[in-house]
């Protein structure tokens, strides 16, 4: 009987301590997460700080702003592996956009000054050209707060396409601004997928391809398209609805007076 009491009151005690050492594990993850979410922000906000829109407006009468170059120059002397700005107005998407061609996820894990970060930075596929490549393709992580590129799953909603329908992404070199022609989803790591992250750069009939092939698997009809000549720009996040899911976000390059 004793012994009985002795082995039920040893299996309380390790009862205990498992969900003493799961609670401890919990808090350590939580205060790792949220000191993670925090440094992010502040890093972003830091960044953000650096961008410089007022440079050039006295230089001449002629020069009314300053140049793309002019504006991103301090974040470029901060880290040259940033290759441009993705932003959404009204959107939480207002990001640096980094590449690594030589070790091209990089930023899947490292904030902006190469820190480790579960948030990591926006970051162009490593085969794209800047100011070159028919399709620039920019990838960023889903988060649960909202941040990174999380709000690109909300263009499943067509009210918040048409809210949204411009994504502006500069470089060093120029200004753009992009229409949005497709909104799909697909699955990653799957025959059944679609492999949008292989159209850089190519051909007429490539080009044409890839258009068609975006605006036969958007969730609505933009009634926007593109034609062979046109820069495009190619935003992908995890989706949650599926596994392995893709949330993809393609648009076109338009003109604009600048």
């Amino acid at each position: 009987m004793k012994r009985r009491q002795k082995i039920k009151k040893l299996i309380l005690i390790i009862i205990a301590l498992l969900l003493e050492g799961v609670f401890v594990f919990s808090a350590v993850m939580f205060c790792r997460e949220y000191a993670d979410r925090r440094r992010s922000a502040e890093t972003f906000s830091d960044v953000a700080s650096m961008v410089d829109t007022e440079t050039g407006e006295n230089k001449s009468q002629e020069h009314k702003g300053p140049t793309s170059y002019e504006t991103y120059s301090s974040v470029y002397e901060k880290n040259s592996d940033f290759v441009g700005w993705i932003c959404i107005e009204g959107t939480n998407i207002n990001y640096p956009v980094m590449q690594t061609p030589n070790d091209p996820d990089f930023y899947l894990k490292h904030g902006f000054y190469k820190e480790s970060s579960d948030y990591g930075v926006p970051y162009m596929q490593k085969n794209c050209v800047p100011d070159k490549s028919s399709n620039l393709i920019i990838y960023g992580h889903h988060m649960k707060d909202g941040s990174m590129f999380s709000d690109l799953c909300k263009y499943t909603d067509r009210d918040f396409y048409e809210a949204h329908k411009i994504i502006r992404f500069d470089t060093m070199n120029e200004f753009g601004e992009y229409e949005i022609i497709a909104v799909f989803r697909t699955v990653a790591y799957s025959q059944s997928g679609i492999e949008y992250f292989k159209f850089v750069d190519g051909n007429e009939n490539a080009f044409c391809n890839y258009v068609a092939m975006c605006m036969e698997e958007s969730i609505y009809d933009t009634g926007v398209t593109a034609q062979y000549g046109d820069r495009l720009i190619t935003l992908s996040t995890c989706e949650y609805s599926r596994n392995n899911g893709r949330m993809v976000v393609v648009a076109k390059r338009i003109d604009t007076a600048e």
